[in-house]
């Protein structure tokens, strides 16, 4: 690249963008530790218990019409910041990408999920990726789908994942544009995608 390009050697990558990456001989560590505790202490949720999953299983998050308004602009900067944060947590891509469909009316309930995700990372603030040296380079691919998932519009949400090997390298989490009409229909949907993904990636 240096025949190519002018460029200038400034040491091995360690913080880049908010990403602390730590290489040794065996492996390299991606991270956003020090990204995550800025966003704890910026909206307010340094104290007080943490929570051991990102969303709670019994509730399903939806419009919520009749409930109480919240600020607007503090909804959006936490799922903005949240967002970002998915480049190294795909834990919680999901409920991110789903509290983020109502960032233009956000409702209490709305925001008591995303105080729950920053409860979640309050406890997990050191996870990170993790890719192991290898000489491998299969490519695999999981996909999986909730059937009529969002209650506002019965639409279902794929999600994705693929690996090179054992380490993660791509993956999302996104609503279908047509209602499936079974979970079959809603399945060969997510699948679609993630095959979609791995030919590109192949």
């Amino acid at each position: 690249m240096q025949g190519e390009f002018e460029m200038s050697m400034m040491g091995e990558l360690n913080f880049f963008l908010g990403l602390q990456i730590k290489q040794c001989q065996e492996c390299i560590y991606i991270s956003q530790s020090k990204y995550t505790k800025e966003l704890l202490k910026k909206f307010g949720i340094e104290e007080g218990r943490t929570v051991s999953t990102p969303m709670a299983t019994n509730v399903k998050i939806d419009k919520d019409e009749k409930g109480k308004s919240v600020d607007e602009s503090k909804y959006r900067g936490m799922i903005g910041s949240l967002l970002y944060l998915t480049a190294s947590r795909p834990d919680i891509l999901h409920v991110v990408c789903l509290c983020a469909r109502f960032q233009s009316n956000p409702k209490k309930s709305h925001m008591s999920a995303v105080k729950r995700i920053f409860r979640y990372l309050k406890g997990t603030i050191q996870y990170g990726l993790f890719y192991p040296q290898n000489e491998n380079f299969s490519l695999k691919g999981y996909s999986d789908s909730d059937y009529a998932g969002n209650i506002d519009d019965r639409k279902s949400t794929s999600g994705s994942c693929q690996f090179l090997d054992d380490c993660l390298v791509s993956w999302f989490s996104k609503k279908q544009n047509c209602v499936s009409l079974s979970t079959a229909e809603a399945e060969y949907i997510s699948a679609a995608f993630c095959c979609t993904q791995l030919l590109w990636m192949k």
